[in-house]
């Protein structure tokens, strides 16, 4: 009997047949998405290319305005009235300016274990971590998955990453992807399965997982893919789905391209510095460096868990003068649980400026960096020029990282 990893289990069963690493196949679409960065140009491929406007299962697709969020200039309102057209048109699922980061939406409503996800968008890997084959594509490949409902594919080979043993106090999830980015390189798993497994990885929260699955593509990664568990039977049933959970696991002898361990008490809280995302080292080597800017959100760090601790970390203290705090939720629910617990007044009341949930700072369309300004962020790319301006300097770091060194005014260790 051939032994699998999850991403062989997924794309198996989708297929009708089992598939080996490299093999190339063609594979139906449960779920396709884009955003107004990336729909606008499928649609436009979709009539130039195959002559046709109308999407091959309406309730396989879906739109969503998070990119530019509220609109900032009339040539993105525009676009946007062409997603919403189309939309109408075809009878699919909108989401609007202010309801979320599109991944988040996702992960809230739609992904599942088994699942084919494709997003126009290279973060679509986040969707891993409810078990889901979620991968992004470019926007000539979504005009035809959008038209015939299927993609074609290379079955990737896999890394297992096994996390093990517990995490310290102040080490989150992003610690962990950063230390294993910095010490695989950004490139180290170009076209891979990274599947995250070990008992540290267990013990985390569906949301936690998440952040790991979402940076997948950081290093390099094809999807980001974590077992599905009881935890994430309990995910899709607060969101009204368990009955779309069904458990996922690799095979005890799949057959791994590469098997990474990290001992999970040897991760201190890590900073990836500019201008690359594994340029990676312990907060200690960059305490101190002054900060204009601390943003906390996206859809690597702006779910309702990161927004709690956040909270805990601010409550009753100021973000320092001459440092700006900017709070954006990753989704319309993420904020409502947000106000409903309170987060929100206590955020404010340190400082932040708590925005509508979008992808905001992340891209730098609604918050951008003035000339030689410094951010440390929780957002997944640092690369020059992310944040709407090459002469600015992005820092990565997890949410309380970021906390503690918005009330300092500078890089701080959340330890001390």
């Amino acid at each position: 009997m051939t032994t699998q990893t999850m991403v062989e289990k997924i794309l198996s069963r989708k297929t009708g047949r089992d598939v080996l690493p490299n093999d190339m196949i063609v594979v139906p679409v449960d779920l396709a998405f884009a955003h107004d960065g990336t729909l606008p140009l499928a649609i436009q491929l979709m009539e130039d290319e195959l002559a046709t406007r109308t999407v091959h299962d309406p309730e396989k697709v879906i739109a969503v305005c998070d990119h530019a969020s509220p609109s900032p200039s009339e040539q993105v309102s525009n676009v946007q009235i062409m997603m919403r057209r189309f939309a109408q048109e075809n009878g699919i699922a909108f989401y609007e300016n202010g309801d979320g980061v599109c991944h988040q939406i996702v992960l809230e409503r739609h992904a599942a274990p088994y699942k084919v996800i494709i997003g126009a968008d290279s973060h679509t890997c986040t969707h891993g971590a409810l078990g889901a084959f979620a991968t992004g594509m470019g926007s000539t490949d979504m005009a035809a998955i959008m038209a015939y409902g299927k993609a074609w594919l290379k079955v990737p080979t896999s890394y297992r990453i096994e996390v093990e043993g517990d995490l310290g106090a102040h080490v989150y999830s992003k610690d962990v992807f950063l230390y294993l980015c910095g010490r695989i390189t950004a490139d180290g798993a170009t076209y891979i399965s990274m599947e995250f497994l070990g008992s540290a990885v267990g013990d985390m929260s569906v949301k936690s997982r998440a952040v790991m699955s979402n940076m997948a593509i950081e290093a390099g990664g094809k999807c980001g893919l974590c077992a599905a568990d009881e935890k994430t039977r309990e995910f899709l049933a607060r969101y009204g789905r368990s009955d779309e959970y069904a458990p996922l696991t690799p095979d005890p002898e799949a057959d791994y391209a590469s098997e990474i361990v990290i001992p999970a008490d040897d991760i201190e809280p890590q900073i990836a510095a500019p201008h690359r995302v594994d340029n990676v080292a312990p907060v200690s080597k960059y305490a101190g460096i002054a900060l204009d800017q601390v943003c906390i959100g996206s859809c690597t760090n702006g779910r309702i868990e990161d927004l709690r601790i956040a909270a805990r970390v601010l409550a009753g203290r100021k973000a320092a003068a001459g440092t700006r705090l900017v709070v954006y939720p990753a989704s319309r629910s993420v904020l409502l649980q947000a106000i409903s617990e309170g987060l929100v007044s206590t955020l404010v009341e340190a400082g932040a400026a708590v925005c509508a949930p979008g992808c905001g700072f992340c891209i730098g369309r609604t918050v951008a960096l003035g000339n030689e300004e410094k951010v440390l962020s929780t957002q997944n790319r640092n690369f020059l020029g992310r944040m709407g301006n090459n002469n600015s300097e992005i820092y990565l770091s997890s949410v309380e990282t970021a906390a503690v060194s918005a009330i300092r005014g500078e890089i701080a260790d959340p330890r001390s």
